[in-house]
Parts: structure tokens; C-alpha cells; sequence
């Protein structure tokens, strides 16, 4: 209900603008044509008075000459300044790059979270972060209501005892994040995602072990991506978007390829969220053994060895399920 109701307002809010914008342009056209008897009135009956005068002051000249060559100068300057520019969309159009968020910029970062409810309602949804808190968990979290309402979702988050949790959770320059409250979050994100899955949601999660890469997020032929840069909060980062296009140059389908690859890490347990078990499989997906939640021993994933048997096998699978999902 509240998504038909932003729908609506955003629709409607659009259309007022469109009106606006065409009220506009006949209002100019309407008082341009109206003021055009007075223009030419007064370039027949005074301008000439005004040029006998301009013609005799050398300095009036010579002011308009160096008026004129600054204006040329910053001409110059915006055509060659809009021709880098338009180069530059053009590799980042190739790249399949359709839009950035700067670090602070609430009404961009209003947008883009709406767009993500839009597309993520009803679909499939694949998530890449640390501790999910701030991401889905909080409600005013960009996810927050795309988990809700979504289709399947597929999220991967740390392993609140991991050494990879314990490395970010230093390496973050803020006094309030420590590797204590950093397992906290984690372990309520846990908590809302089994609230979730308590009401028949689909949803899968796994625990990785590694220090964090990427936070990504696949949503239809969205995809929002983040680097988790040591040192910093990874909301200083700008996120970037890329749509898929029929277009071998793009960079969605390998970001999609890096989600498959480490969702189909052996090495990377899925939590059971209604027993508190890891399971651990095999290369075919089988089930080889299940461990306690609490009781497990952390050990380091298999690395690339692993990763670099399925890069084949997933950029096959990738294509597989964007053929499907253009066809639904």
C-alpha cells in the first residue's frame, strides 16, 4: 500500500512538472511575440542616436572589445569543457554506468532508494555487505523495504567471529565501531532476516569469512555497487549504479559474475535460518555437514583456487538468468 502511494505521488509530481515546464514555454513564446513591436520601434527610432555617440568614445570601444574577448574566451572554454564532458558520458554509457551518488546529497540519495523499491518489488534480489545493519535492517536503510518485498533474496554478510569482521571493524577510524558492536549488528540482521523468513519470505543467507570487498547489490538489471575501503566508513564512499544493456563492454554482467562466484564458494556456509546451522556443500551444491552457529570454528575460505574453477561454469549461469529474467 505504501509503495502504490509513492508511485503515485512520484507520478504525480512528474506530471506537474511536465505541465509546469510546457505553461512556461507558451508563457516566453506569448511575451516574446508581444515585445517584439516595441523592440523594433526602438532600434528604428534610437539606436542609431545611441551609434553616432558609441562611435566618437574610444573608450566605450575599447571596453566592448575586451567584453568581447572575455565572453569568446569563456566560450571557448564551455564548448571544450562540454566536448571532454560528453566523451566522458559516452565511456561511461559503454561501461553500462548509468548514474553516481555523492557521499552527502540527501535528495539524490532519496531518489535512488526510491528506485530501488521500485524496481526490487516483487523480484529477486542479491545482496554483498559487512554487517547489514545500516543497510536493510534500519528502516531508514535503502533496503529496507526492498527485503520486505521482494521475491527471493540471496544475501552474504560477515561472520561475526570471523578474523575478516574483527580486520574491518579496526581498520574503521570511528570510536563507535568496534568488533564487538560490529558482531551485534550482524547477529540482529540475522534476527530480522529469520523474522522474514518466519513469514514465508525467501530468503538465503550466507557468512563469509574474508575481510569485505565490494558492498553489492543486484536488484532486476540494477546494480549498486560500493568498495569498502580500509580506513574508512563505507558510507564516505560513492555508490555506483550500472544497468544491464545488450552491450559485451558493460560491467554488469562481470559484477553479477562476482556475486555467483562467491555465492557458490563451497567454502562459504549458508546459515540455516531456522535451525542456527551452517551448511556446508559441495561443488554440485550437495550437503555435506551441518555445524552448530555457535559452536563452529572459523577457518579461511578457499581462495582463488576455488573461485577461479567457477568463473566458467558462472559467467554461463549469468547469462542463463538474465535471458530469464527479460523474458518474466
Amino acid at each position: 500500500m505504501a509503495l502504490g502511494k509513492m508511485r503515485f505521488w512520484g507520478e504525480l509530481s512528474r506530471n506537474w512538472a511536465h505541465i509546469f515546464y510546457h505553461v512556461v514555454v507558451v508563457t516566453l513564446s506569448a511575451a516574446t511575440a508581444l515585445s517584439l513591436p516595441i523592440i523594433v520601434s526602438f532600434i528604428a527610432r534610437d539606436i542609431l542616436v545611441y551609434w553616432s555617440f558609441v562611435g566618437n568614445e574610444k573608450a566605450f570601444l575599447i571596453s566592448v572589445e575586451m567584453a568581447l574577448a572575455i565572453l569568446l574566451i569563456l566560450f571557448t572554454n564551455y564548448i571544450t569543457q562540454t566536448w571532454k564532458d560528453r566523451k566522458l558520458s559516452n565511456i561511461a554509457k559503454a561501461a553500462g554506468l548509468i548514474f553516481s551518488t555523492p557521499t552527502r546529497g540527501f535528495f539524490t540519495w532519496r531518489r535512488f532508494r526510491n528506485l530501488k523499491e521500485r524496481e526490487g518489488f516483487t523480484r529477486d534480489v542479491m545482496v554483498i555487505g559487512s554487517t547489514g545493519f545500516r543497510t536493510f535492517v534500519s528502516p531508514e536503510g535503502d533496503l529496507h523495504n526492498v527485503i520486505k518485498n521482494c521475491r527471493e533474496a540471496k544475501i552474504m554478510l560477515l561472520h561475526p567471529y570471523s578474523q575478516g569482521a574483527k580486520v574491518r571493524a579496526k581498520s574503521i577510524s570511528i570510536p563507535d565501531i568496534t568488533p564487538e558492536n560490529f558482531g551485534e549488528q550482524i547477529k540482529k540482521s540475522i534476527a530480522f532476516l529469520k523474522e522474514l523468513k518466519a513469514v514465508q519470505k525467501n530468503i538465503k543467507l550466507k557468512l563469509y569469512p574474508d575481510v569485505p570487498l565490494f558492498k553489492l547489490t543486484i536488484i532486476g538489471d540494477y546494480i549498486w555497487i560500493k568498495h569498502y575501503h580500509p580506513g574508512l566508513d563505507v558510507q564516505m564512499i560513492p555508490e555506483y549504479g550500472f544497468k544491464h544493456k545488450q552491450n559485451p563492454g558493460g560491467l554488469y554482467v562481470p559484477f553479477y559474475q562476482y556475486f555467483l562466484t562467491r555465492w557458490n564458494n563451497p567454502g562459504i556456509p549458508e546459515y540455516d535460518l531456522e535451525t542456527d546451522e551452517l551448511i556446508y556443500r559441495d561443488m554440485a551444491g550437495n550437503e555435506v555437514r551441518r555445524e552448530k552457529f555457535s559452536e563452529v570454528k572459523i577457518k579461511v575460505a578457499p581462495n582463488t583456487d576455488t573461485s577461479n574453477n567457477l568463473v566458467s561454469e558462472n559467467r554461463c549461469q549469468v547469462e542463463r538468468n538474465i535471458a530469464h529474467r527479460q523474458r518474466t
